[in-house]
């Protein structure tokens, strides 16, 4: 048994890595505001505000052995650093693909690819539009390595999470569409590469990193398939055999506004080739050589269809509504037959 803090721990990543440490008998402890949701059953919950400099320094004594942050407030890692880095044994931050300068070229991983500069210095945090986001998990990286050296840290660079109580709509998107059934308004080409990775999964990897005490910086993300091997593998996870999909061509698609990767009027999981080739095609064999274990993409389907049923409250719309996507085929209908 091993004793975990987890910062944050009420929703999504945070929360499934909690909800699986407790489900493997460790002892938990989840370091939050509370106001996202409640933490996992068997999790103890200590309430702190992360603004505050000195919020974590009562847990400073408390002999945890791994510590797992997800923040992307720059002041929120340097407070919780500067608490515990002299008290905890390994230290795993999630960053993020973000970080990356070159989302062009295609088979790049962590050893090779450059990333973005740190944010100016009055920048503390990504705004609403994200503006920073990248910028503000390279200082964080940074500031953990710094703190903890090399040997301690594990820095994971979460691609697209995908699975049950996912907030983002954009593999909803597609477990809702292959549900509802019909002809399929398919963006590009079914050979365009698409890749995420399972939130379990992720969460198993970022334990399994504190168990074995895994550092360095690697890519947390699935191996890539094509577009339609990610349709079909939906389309299997919910039982339904023979999707009807119409591939549409992406200028046409620009054409008619309709937008890419996520919000209104977009077809998720489809960016803009060849500007955005490298995105989804990433080089993911050393996190697999160092123990991340993926699913197969039907048991993330079925989970998430799973919780979509469950909770439809919680479930996030967006995307291309019916009504537009049906115009959209039309007119591709129209202009392949005239």
């Amino acid at each position: 048994m091993a004793r975990i803090l987890v910062l944050g721990g009420t929703r999504f990543l945070g929360r499934a890595v909690a909800r699986l440490a407790v489900a493997r008998g460790h002892e938990v402890t989840c370091a939050a505001r509370g106001v996202s949701g409640a933490v996992p059953e068997g999790a103890r919950f200590v309430s702190v505000d992360r603004d505050d400099p000195a919020a974590l320094t009562p847990l400073a004594g408390q002999g945890f052995d791994a510590v797992v942050d997800v923040t992307r407030q720059i002041s929120h890692a340097r407070y919780a650093l500067a608490a515990l880095a002299d008290h905890v044994g390994h230290w795993s931050f999630v960053s993020t693909m973000s970080v990356y300068a070159d989302n062009t070229t295609p088979g790049l991983s962590a050893a090779n690819a450059p990333v973005l500069p740190p944010p100016p210095s009055d920048v503390d945090g990504p705004g609403p539009d994200f503006r920073w986001y990248g910028e503000c998990k390279v200082a964080i990286e940074q500031i953990v390595r710094e703190r903890m050296g090399v040997d301690r840290s594990f820095i994971c660079r979460a691609g697209l999470i995908v699975g049950a109580e996912d907030s983002s709509n954009r593999f909803p998107y597609w477990v809702r569409r292959l549900a509802r059934g019909g002809e399929i308004l398919a963006p590009g080409e079914p050979t365009d590469r698409v890749q995420f990775v399972d939130v379990e999964d992720l969460a198993g990897w970022l334990l399994h990193a504190g168990d074995t005490r895994l550092s360095g910086t690697y890519d947390g993300n699935g191996p890539t398939m094509s577009r339609a091997e990610l349709l079909a593998g939906v389309a299997a996870g919910l039982g339904v055999e023979d999707p009807r999909l119409t591939w549409v061509d992406q200028d046409f698609l620009r054409e008619h506004d309709v937008r890419e990767w996520w919000g209104e009027r977009a077809l998720p999981l489809w960016v803009r080739l060849p500007e955005f080739a490298g995105l989804m095609d990433r080089d993911v064999s050393a996190a697999l050589a160092a123990g991340l274990v993926v699913r197969p993409l039907a048991d993330t389907v079925r989970v998430t269809a799973t919780w979509m049923r469950a909770d439809p409250g919680d479930v996030p719309q967006g995307g291309l509504d019916p009504a537009d996507e049906a115009a959209v085929l039309g007119a591709w209908h129209a202009v392949r037959m005239a």
